[in-house]
This record gives structure tokens, sequence and C-alpha cells, in this order.
């Protein structure tokens, strides 16, 4: 039986384009006509105004996050310190108010939608609503499948969005008028008592920090990167939105901003004739975008959150069953996406209800996360957070006394549809949650108890993320290979214990499932036996053939939101000396990390050796050598090949004259300690010279070369092309060095 890790997928720029992606969506694209329609200019103020609220809450659900990395965020929280009963609210609370925001997310889809495809009215429903629906199942069905949003895609999306606002408010900036921002009626024609109620209604666009915490257990380094995230993105987010509402209501008069697809009108008036066309089709596309990167998101959330809920029995777990094909929680998709299909009809025409709607409920779980917080400081004594809100209690209780507060200029329709909901979960604590949760919050436990020792949740909750030990505490070098396909396992481990065994070292074999986002790896964990059958059996083969070579083995299943990225991630975190995959051609651009800015900012982890998938015998070794910076590393296998597998080993080097070149050649394998080999010294074309020297060989040591980010972009290899044709098995090897910023682009 093999180890298993849950592996940590996101880094902090991943972390922090979550949440700024989702709350860009919002409060850029949908809200600033509506909400300079209730306000008028001093709406900048509401929009910081609930920049400040979101503030203080996201300090509480920082400390909260680096306690308890957990998936469900604010309902595991409050489930643990307050108990079922106020887990009810905020599990149901959250859900719901994430279906209110996927709602109202698409609706904005729906209004840029209509501004570029002319969308026909069906019976009840406007162009904008049938838009919006079209959308809506788009989101749910690309769920279902398990698409990717979190990560790569979403930082590519945060990026494009960033560029496209930039430049409307360079353009804008340009064409601000401080007379157009004030209008006849001043900065308040309403009175400055509407700042708050812009407030309620504009907080629909501070929700997307929060969805940072519902992934805090696959977040790297919780306890720096959860509180940079959550805080950076609150920042970020409320600058952006106070300089982009003012310019927006510097080009367009406050009372003619239009309460659909507000950008296009600015864009328009801001461009030049001749720009203006083709910089709205821009802003459009780029609403477009970020309006589906947030519903997708929020659909992704409220997975997360079904999933803790079901695990503590406050839901039933059949919402969270995982399809056979997809893996996938599915039916906790199709739910979530059919509440959202009924909110679009019913109340899709009229934003604000489904605005207010999703930061009524959101509030109230704010609250009840400010209180978990003073109880868990104030009841548990092992209760130890990596990040600490400053000036407690007054931090937690302003939090609370905001959130609530707030609640107050919803306005009474919103405010009474979701204090519905909220009798609603409480109707089913009682009839269903309070007869099957088996776990009691650690306030009534207390209470119970009179200050007795009580063992701590927090604990429990940590001791469900720490990472397994890796075995590899000892001072042998290892050799981690990556397994992913049962064809090419014989080969790669073969190839890693002859070289651990020439080190005298030890082999870690993993294999990395790949779990859709949509699915928390606790969820994908907990049923385990439905995704990695393959796994067990990958891993035993594995054992039997280290086994034969005498060489000691670990193996490892490794649950990941990521692919290839997750190999390099897991010898970072293992501290490994050597890494061994497989792969088919040498077609690897853009896949060795994360993705292209995980390229640019880091090295690689240790030495990579990438064999391809036609089998691994090392008796007739070509070695192409030009001494670049991982020829070392191709001399160090040939070495240790000759010595445990009796390979023999011919060094070819491509010269302008065979005189030079031989000169360059035995030096070469002199300084490397290569013994009782044959050189070759070719000139004319190099591919030419290694395609013929491979003829009659059984394997091709290649040493990366000095190509940077973007020629493997554009080129799509990683080395000579010659490589995807030669009929001789492949062996890529590639040592890290240090890189400047223009050789990792440029080579």
């Amino acid at each position: 039986m093999s180890d298993e890790e849950l592996a940590k997928d996101l880094g902090l720029l991943s972390a922090l384009t979550i949440g700024i992606g989702t709350m860009i969506g919002a409060g850029i694209f949908v809200l600033p006509g509506v909400a300079a329609s209730t306000a008028g200019p001093v709406v900048v103020l509401s929009f910081v105004i609930g920049g400040l609220i979101a503030m203080v809450n996201a300090l509480s659900v920082s400390e909260l996050g680096t306690a308890m990395p957990k998936a469900g965020g604010g309902y595991y929280y409050v489930n643990r310190a307050l108990g079922p009963l106020f887990g009810s609210i905020a599990g149901l609370g959250d859900w719901m108010g994430l279906a209110f925001a996927s709602a109202f997310y698409s609706i904005g889809f729906g209004q840029y939608l209509a501004t570029l495809i002319p969308m026909p009215g069906v019976l009840f429903l406007t162009d904008i609503q049938v838009g919006a629906l079209v959308a809506g199942a788009v989101f749910v069905g690309v769920n279902y499948i398990g698409a990717k949003e979190t990560g790569g895609v979403q930082t590519v999306i945060v990026t494009i969005l960033l560029a496209i606002l930039t430049l409307f408010a360079v353009q804008g900036w340009l064409s601000f008028d401080v007379a157009t921002l004030l209008g006849d009626g001043g900065a308040a024609p309403f009175g400055y008592g509407a700042i708050l109620p812009g407030t309620a209604l504009v907080f629909v666009s501070f929700l997307g920090y929060a969805k940072i915490a519902t992934v805090a257990e696959e977040l790297k380094n919780p306890g720096r990167n959860l509180p940079l995230a959550i805080i950076g993105s609150v920042v970020i987010v409320t600058v952006l939105y106070a300089i982009l509402v003012s310019i927006m209501l510097g080009v367009v008069p406050w009372a003619d901003l239009s309460q659909s697809a507000p950008l296009t009108q600015a864009t328009q008036v801001a461009f030049p004739g001749g720009l203006a066309g083709v910089a709205v089709t821009i802003v459009t596309l780029g609403a477009l975008l970020a309006t589906a990167s947030s519903a997708n998101a929020s659909i992704l959330a409220s997975a997360r959150i079904n999933f803790a809920m079901g695990r503590d029995r406050i839901v039933t777990n059949w919402l969270n069953e995982i399809h056979p094909s997809y893996a996938t929680p599915y039916r906790s998709i199709l739910v979530t996406g059919a509440m959202i299909v009924v909110f679009i009809a019913l109340l899709g025409q009229d934003i604000e209800v489904l605005a207010k709607a999703a930061s009524v409920l959101h509030l109230v779980v704010y609250a009840l996360m400010n209180a978990a917080l003073i109880v868990f400081r104030e009841t548990d004594p092992e209760y130890e957070p990596a990040f600490r809100v400053p000036l407690y209690p007054i931090t937690p209780i302003l939090g609370i006394i905001l959130s609530l507060g707030l609640l107050a200029f919803v306005g009474q329709r919103e405010l009474l549809l979701s204090a519905a909901f909220v009798v609603a979960a409480l109707m089913w604590y009682f009839a269903y949650a309070r007869r099957r949760a088996d776990r009691q919050g650690l306030l009534g436990r207390h209470i119970l108890s009179r200050g007795e020792d009580l063992p701590s949740p927090v604990v429990d909750a940590a001791a469900t993320v720490a990472p397994n030990g890796s075995g590899t505490d000892t001072d042998s070098p290892t050799t981690m290979v990556a397994l992913s396909n049962p064809r090419t396992e014989h080969s790669l481990v073969t190839l890693a214990a002859a070289l651990a065994k020439h080190d005298d070292g030890r082999l870690l074999a993993t294999h990395v499932i790949q779990v859709p986002d949509q699915t928390s790896l606790a969820a994908a964990a907990d049923r385990r036996e439905r995704i990695s059958e393959a796994s067990e059996k990958l891993l035993a083969d594995a054992r039997a053939d280290a086994e034969e070579f005498g060489v000691p083995i670990e193996t490892r299943t490794i649950l990941s939101h990521q692919g290839i990225g997750e190999v390099f991630d897991a010898a970072r975190t293992h501290d490994i000396d050597r890494v061994i995959m497989g792969h088919q051609g040498t077609r690897l651009a853009g896949s060795r990390a994360e993705g292209a800015l995980d390229e640019l900012i880091h090295d690689l982890p240790c030495d990579v050796l990438v064999l391809d998938e036609r089998g691994f015998d090392p008796s007739e070794i070509l070695l192409p050598t030009a001494g670049g910076h991982s020829s070392e590393l191709s001399a160090e296998v040939a070495r240790a090949l000759q010595a445990t597998a009796d390979a023999n080993v011919s060094v070819l080097h491509v010269a302008d004259d065979v005189e030079t070149g031989r000169e360059f050649l035995e030096e070469w394998v002199a300084e490397h300690g290569l013994d009782e080999v044959d050189l070759l010294v070719e000139t004319g074309d190099v591919e030419t010279a290694i395609g013929d020297a491979a003829t009659g060989r059984t394997l091709v040591i290649v040493g990366a070369t000095e190509r940077g980010l973007l020629s493997r972009i554009v080129g799509g290899s990683l080395n000579l092309s010659i490589l995807d044709e030669l009929d001789t098995t492949v062996l890529l090897a590639e040592r890290p060095h240090p890189r400047s910023i223009r050789e990792r682009l440029f080579g």
C-alpha cells in the first residue's frame, strides 16, 4: 500500500488571482451604472466603504484560514466553533449566496453578450435573461465535466483583464472631466445618506476574497500566502474600483451611465472615433471573460462547501457523489445549477435583488465567522493561527457590527428574501441535520464541560492537511521517478534504479492523480478507492522492479489539481536530487512547470531526466555533446550506466573541423571521467550528424538546449527536432542553472 499525499497546488499568485478575478467581474463590469443611479457620484465612496468592511472581515478570515486550512471556508470555521446549528446557517447561507452571486454574474454576462449578439426574448424572459440562461447552462456544464478554473488559467484571465482595464483607465483619464463627474446635482444629489445603501448594493463586488479560504488546504505555505492573498486581493480591488468608477463617472454623467454594460458605454465615449469600435469590442470580450470567470468560480466554490457540509452530515452526502468518468461532484453541481437557473428566470430582470441577496447571506456568514474567531481565541488553548488579527478583540467585534449593520441598508424585499433562507436553514437543521451531525461545536462543549480540557478541532484540522513524511530524511541521494503510464513504468524504474544503485541512493516512486478543480482534494481522498485503483497497481509494479535491483524504494500517490507541474512541486517538497519522468516525443513546451509565469519565476528544483516511451535499453549509448550547461549531467548518467548496466558509450561532437573537434572531445571526456568510450567527431549539420550516429544505438542521451521560454512556446520543442524522428530511445537531461530574465525569455 502506497502512502497518500494531498498536493499543495496553489501558490501566492494563483490564490491572489482567484480573489481578484472574481471581484473584478462584478464591481467594474456590472454594477457601476445601477449603483450610480442609487447614490450618484458619491457611489465611489460606497465602493471604498465596502472595501473597508471587506478588509475587516478579511483579517478575520485570514486568521481562521491559517489555523484551519480546510475545504469549506467560512462554514468550516463556524461549524467547528459554534456548532451544527449555526453551521447549518453558515453553510446553507454561503451555498445560497454563491448561487445568487452566480446568477448575478450570469446576468452580467448576458448584458454584455446582448451588445455583441442579438438575443431573442422568450416568453416572459428578456434577451439578457436568455443570454444569462445560456451562459449559466454552459458554466454548469463546464464544472460538471471538470474543466479547470483555478491556478494558471485564472492567472491568465486576470492578467488579460488588468491589461484591458489599464488601457481604459489611461484613455479614460485623458477624457476625464470633473464637471461631468459632479453633474448638476453635485457630489451627493440624493444626500450623503445614500452612501451606505450604495455600499449594501455593491458589497457583492467584494465576495471573491472569501473564495480563497475555500481552497486553503491546497495552498502552498498557507500561513504566509493565505493572508497575503486575501488581504492583498481586497486592497488591490478596492483601489481599482475607486479609480475606475471615478473615471467612468468622469467620462459619462452618472445619470446617463448605462445600467447594463456600463463599461462598454464609457469606452465608447472615452476613445476617439476610429478606435472606439475596436476598444468597445475588446472591453466587451473582457467583460464576458470576467463575468464567466466569476460565475464559474462561484459554482466551483459551492461544490467545496457542499463537500464540507456532507462530511459533517449537515446535508446528505448523496450530493457529493463523484462522477465515475469526470471525477466531479456532479450532483452538487447540478443542484446548484438548478438554483442558478431559477434565480435567473425569476429575479433576473432586477439585478439589484440578486446582488443584495448574495451580499446579505454572505454578511450573515461573515458575522458568524467573526464570532467563531472569538470563540476559538477564548476557549481553545491549542488554537495557534500563523496570522493573528490586529487589535483583538476589537477587530472581530467590529466585523460583526459592520456586517450586521450593513443589513439595515439592503432594502426590505431583499432582507425578507434572505431571512427566509435563514429560517429555512434553521428548519433544515431541526428536521434533518440535528439527528445526524455527530460533531458538537467548541462553544457548546466548553459550556457543558465548564472549562474542562477538550480535544482541539484546530489540531485535528491541521493534522489532516499536514504534509506526510517523505521518507527522504537520510543523507543518501533520492531519485524520484514520476509514473503515469503502466507501459513506461518498467523502463522508468529500471533507469531510476540503475542510477540510484550507482549513487548508493534510494527511490521515491510517485503517481500524480489529477483531480478536477471542482472536486476538493479532501473529497477525492475520501473516495480514493474510486479513482486510484490503477495507482496501487502501478506503484506495486514499481516496488517489484526496484527490489530486483536491491534499491530501497518508497511509493506515494499524490492527489493534485495539477498535472506535470505537481511533479516539480513534489520534488521541491521532498528535497529530491533527481527527477525521472516519461513523455511522448519532445514537445514539452509550456508544461515543464505550472505555466509560463512559473517558468519565469522558478528554476528547476533538481536534475531532470525525461525518457521517451520507446523503452529503455542502455547497451549502446550515443552521447552528443557541445559542452552545454547540462552536459555534465549527461556524462554522469552515461558513467552510471557504464558501471551498473555495462553500457557501451560513444561520445559525439559536431565541429567546424575534425582536428579542433577531437581536441575538444578528448578534453571534455577526460574532465567528466568517462573511460573506455568511442570518440566520434563529425562536421556539417548537427541534426544530420546525430541522426547518422544514432543508427544502431539503443539510447541517445541529450542535454537540454539553451533555448528560452518564448522560443519553446513558439518552436514547441525543448531540443532539436531530429529527436522526434529517431528510431532510437531518447533521454533528455537538464540540470538547473541560474538564468536572467532575458535568458528565461530568449535563451
